[in-house]
């Protein structure tokens, strides 16, 4: 998870979802995308898997997705070793809510780069992480 940390938020799958389907919170999502955004490849997975659950092509989607809502604003950050090692680390703080392995790497990438990490996941307003999160709806 090192690189540049360039970006100013984080966005987990539901975020990105949220903005790419057109959903309540779009216009959050949108506001940062001029200022940069990063979302973990595990994310990335996530929404591509939706999409793909919407009916489409992975390639397709993958090629049209994120450069036409993000317009390249969107850096999809490697999962690697020490984005595992943060992740792993926020099982126990999380584990009461059932965030996912994607879940936790989107705050784990946020922790790193010292942003806040936007969601729709309304669950996240509980946590108590050293973490900004933005509910977006």
């Amino acid at each position: 998870m090192n690189g540049q940390p360039n970006a100013a938020v984080v966005l987990d799958a539901s975020a990105l979802l949220a903005l790419l389907r057109e959903e309540e919170g779009a216009e959050r999502v949108a506001e940062e995308l001029p200022r940069g955004a990063a979302i973990s490849a595990l994310n990335w997975a996530e929404v591509l898997a939706r999409l793909i659950d919407l009916g489409g092509d992975p390639a397709e989607i993958a090629a049209r997705a994120l450069p036409a809502a993000a317009a390249g604003a969107v850096e999809v950050v490697p999962f690697d070793e020490a984005g595992a090692r943060e992740t792993a680390r926020l099982r126990p703080k999380t584990r009461s809510l059932g965030l996912s392995l994607a879940d936790r790497a989107a705050l784990a990438l946020a922790k790193v780069r010292g942003v806040p990490v936007l969601t729709a996941d309304r669950a996240w307003r509980s946590l108590r992480l050293p973490i900004k999160i933005e509910v977006i709806r």
